[in-house]
């Protein structure tokens, strides 16, 4: 499920090049993830305009390890959701933030991508991350089904941009 690109690339075609590494990968996932390129990461597959991308280190591997996830604008700041389509367990990718809260971001932007850096702030529960799931689920209503799914309380993430 999640896409490992090289520690050593360095050109944009090596960056935009993956491979996985340690956890199986869905064809699916790399499916969206070159379409979310292809497309400047607008109308990606059924996300339509609310897909990003998340780069983060991989706890174990040390690899960086690109998710697709859906999101919702919070002012500057992104929020995805830790679903995992309410499966019991959190998805990899939350215990990599967990461990390395500062990632990177690349989302649609004015005829193309932007990339920055940001920080990872995971909201297990309580009124914020209440009000935010409800939010984040108008933009992905499937994520109050997930909920239902699973006797976890599916984290939700702020992506907190870094400034300079």
């Amino acid at each position: 499920m999640e896409l490992v690109r090289s520690p050593t690339a360095t050109t944009p075609a090596e960056l935009n090049s993956a491979r996985f590494l340690g956890v199986p990968a869905t064809p699916y996932n790399q499916k969206t993830i070159d379409e979310f390129h292809a497309k400047d990461g607008l109308g990606v597959g059924p996300f339509g305009n609310h897909l990003l991308l998340m780069t983060a280190k991989g706890v174990r591997t040390g690899e960086l390890i690109t998710t697709p996830l859906v999101y919702r604008r919070y002012g500057d700041d992104y929020i995805v959701i830790a679903s995992k389509g309410g499966a019991p367990m959190n998805p990899n990718w939350l215990g990599n933030i967990r461990s390395n809260p500062e990632v990177e971001v690349e989302v649609a932007k004015d005829g193309g991508t932007e990339t920055f850096k940001a920080r990872a702030r995971v909201i297990a529960g309580g009124p914020e991350h209440d009000r935010l799931y409800i939010e984040q689920a108008r933009v992905w209503p499937a994520f109050l089904d997930y909920q239902k799914r699973t006797e976890r309380v599916i984290p939700v993430v702020v992506l907190e941009r870094l400034r300079g």
